[in-house]
């Protein structure tokens, strides 16, 4: 069965499950429950204080399964590796192949690149056709990260997600070169503000074997790891590459620390494998990421961030919705239904 195909038997199956999930409010999990039965990334052992892990928020969960059959392909057109540039402004170019790299114009989400200068934080970027332009880099050697990334921040973790290259400016000096062989980390959130909880915990790694594999029997050469996570001074350690929601934030600053550690529990000495960050956090945000996180905004309020066709003109007085259970990508119908009381919202 083609490509094609395929995505259009798992949209049938989506719209029958969702449309289950989408009546009453029974598709929430409860609090410190995770979906599909999961065992917490954050052990109760390991939980200390206010911070507490658990499930993604429902809607989340929805729109995760339009974008689930997605392997973005990231390559990093220019600069080119080991390039050697005489300025110090830089044009980015970009491509992604098999995901929609686009802005809700609605919501101002979408899947984007998220893309990093040395150990800078990143910066979003929602548009192919335009290159982003780095501004005043100090001579010597640079390193760009990218990775795509779902609206929501969390990285797709398929291989050939995300692209690296070393480029220099004016000389070639020694930093921002991580070597090649080791494993690299690269935090992606959070990072910034936010308005509500949970807080999502991500990172990408590479060069990292399945940790599963590499505890299978120590006495082979595969190297264990684990991520240490310090949040406020407090310590846990992750064991899976896979997202997590936290709670139990301070309002106002937090600051948060990845490190990425070998089997006996010592720093991988390689760049970026220990990086920090501080975020502002002010409970009651009405930005939409705020929103889906609270579950403020239904997974058919949202549509637009997964799927880049569910957005159509409508007239006045109308408002678009899906039928009833779900539309991802390759249904682009949606039909209009006047706005109202009456009106039907999918949820």
């Amino acid at each position: 069965m083609s490509g094609q195909g395929m995505r259009g038997v798992f949209c049938w199956f989506l719209i029958g499950l969702l449309a289950i999930g989408t009546v009453g409010c029974g598709d929430r999990q409860p609090a410190g429950t995770l979906a599909n039965g999961d065992r917490p990334a954050l052990q109760p052992e390991q939980r200390r204080s206010q911070l507490k892990e658990v499930s993604p928020p429902a809607t989340i969960q929805k729109l995760r399964q339009v974008l689930e059959d997605y392997r973005p392909q990231v390559k990093i057109l220019s600069p080119q590796p080991d390039e050697l540039l005489q300025e110090n402004r830089v044009s980015v170019r970009l491509e992604v192949k098999d995901l929609p790299i686009y802005q809700d114009p609605q919501l101002g989400l979408g899947p984007h690149l998220q893309v990093f200068v040395d150990d800078q934080p990143y910066r979003r970027v929602f548009r192919l056709d335009e290159p982003l332009i780095l501004e005043d880099l100090s001579p010597g050697t640079h390193h760009l990260r990218a990775f795509a990334a779902r609206p929501w921040d969390e990285s797709f973790k398929n291989e050939g997600a995300y692209a690296q290259a070393t480029f220099h400016v004016f000389t070639k000096t020694p930093n921002n070169q991580p070597d090649p062989n080791l494993p690299l980390i690269t935090y992606g959130s959070p990072q910034g503000s936010y308005g509500a909880e949970p807080i999502m915990l991500d990172f990408y790694l590479l060069n990292a074997p399945l940790h599963f594999i590499a505890k299978d029997d120590s006495q082979d050469d595969i190297p264990d790891w684990r991520i240490r996570t310090t949040i406020n001074g407090e310590s846990f350690l992750l064991d899976r590459w896979q997202p997590i929601y936290l709670k139990g934030f301070k309002p106002g600053q937090n600051w948060l620390k990845l490190e990425f550690l070998d089997e006996t529990g010592s720093l991988v000495q390689n760049a970026f494998n220990l990086d920090l960050r501080l975020i502002d956090y002010q409970p009651g945000g009405q930005d939409s990421l705020a929103r889906l996180m609270r579950g403020d905004l239904s997974a058919a309020d949202a549509l637009g961030i997964v799927d880049p066709k569910a957005r159509q003109p409508g007239a006045a007085g109308e408002s678009l919705v899906p039928p009833p259970g779900w539309a991802c990508r390759c249904c682009p119908w949606l039909r209009r239904r006047k706005s109202g009381p009456s009106a039907d919202t999918g949820t």
